[in-house]
């Protein structure tokens, strides 16, 4: 399935969207995102982050108010829930813990906050958990244990075994591919598909690799946006009531890359409320990113035929 195009391929959809509407009714769950450090103590080959990128890259942290206000503007506008992402530095954590247990003493049950922040300890993952954030996303990027050592520096095994410990302390669980990194095989796509059912996770995100200036792998061929289409097909259907984002990364590849994402089986969108000054400081794929609005999220979500969240209650 991941191999299949043409008509093969819009059969595959077919089936995804069909699964979707059973399961999920055809609503797209809406999140406003808040990016808050670009610092991160990692040194991934794809990253313009990446910790030895200094070049046209000033870092920064956002304080415990940054974070409430832009909170304040996600709440306003209708939105529910809030993610919360940024590089892997545990200098942020103080700040995202006030500030995840200010929000909730003030919005309390109308709100429900997902961390994506990486790496921790245990007792870490339970100070952000006690505080009031109730999801965490942690990518495992490849299945593949040499290649995520190749590129991360690190053990994919840690990375697993942290998805364990996220699930054993009470939060849902997000995890999630980069499709078409340098490299990989199409066997080891199939096995990051499987780590969706092997660890039971609630959200899964499929992103096409995008080459980004000042890091390795700038040269390297922008990732395949019909093969992540397809992984999303594929996740879709073997767990239907799943979470799925359409992410940016396929917009970035080409125009209605969300579009195409929420036709292949997505069921989630993100608008970004990160202020203009850390926006352009945040080189998720470098200076020239694909920045959500939600008059995008809107027409992208009509023109599709789905329907979106309208009220802050989550549907999760």
């Amino acid at each position: 399935m991941l191999k299949v195009r043409g008509e093969e391929q819009e059969q595959l959809f077919l089936a995804a969207r069909a699964i979707r509407k059973a399961y999920t009714n055809d609503v797209v769950s809406l999140r406003g995102v808040i990016e808050v450090t670009n610092v991160c103590r990692v040194n991934c080959d794809y990253c313009p982050m990446r910790r030895d990128n200094i070049k046209k890259n000033e870092r920064f942290n956002m304080s415990e108010d940054d974070i409430f206000r832009m909170a304040e503007m996600i709440i306003s506008s209708g939105i529910g829930i809030i993610l919360i992402q940024g590089g892997e530095d545990r200098n942020i954590l103080p700040a995202v813990e006030k500030a995840v247990r200010r929000i909730v003493s003030v919005y309390k049950d109308s709100v429900e906050i997902i961390l994506n922040l990486g790496n921790f300890s245990k007792e870490q993952y339970i100070r952000l958990r006690d505080a009031g954030a109730s999801s965490y996303i942690l990518k495992h990027e490849t299945s593949d244990s040499s290649l995520f050592q190749r590129l991360r520096y690190e053990p994919l095994e840690d990375r697993l075994n942290n998805l364990v410990v996220l699930k054993s302390i009470g939060f849902n669980v997000g995890s999630g591919l980069i499709s078409s990194l340098p490299g990989q095989s199409i066997e080891s796509i199939a096995e990051d598909i499987q780590i969706a059912l092997d660890y039971n996770v609630d959200m899964f995100s499929v992103s096409p690799f995008i080459p980004a200036p000042n890091t390795p792998l700038h040269l390297s061929p922008a990732g395949d946006n019909d093969l992540a289409l397809n992984a999303i097909a594929c996740v879709r259907i073997l767990r239907p009531s799943i979470l799925i984002p359409s992410v940016s990364a396929l917009e970035k590849n080409g125009p209605g890359g969300q579009y195409r994402g929420l036709s292949a089986g997505a069921n989630v969108m993100t608008v970004n409320f990160t202020d203009i000054e850390h926006q352009k400081k945040y080189l998720i794929y470098g200076k020239d990113r694909f920045v959500v609005t939600k008059d995008h999220v809107k027409l992208t979500v009509e023109k599709v035929g789905m329907r979106l969240q309208h009220n802050n209650v989550p549907i999760m």
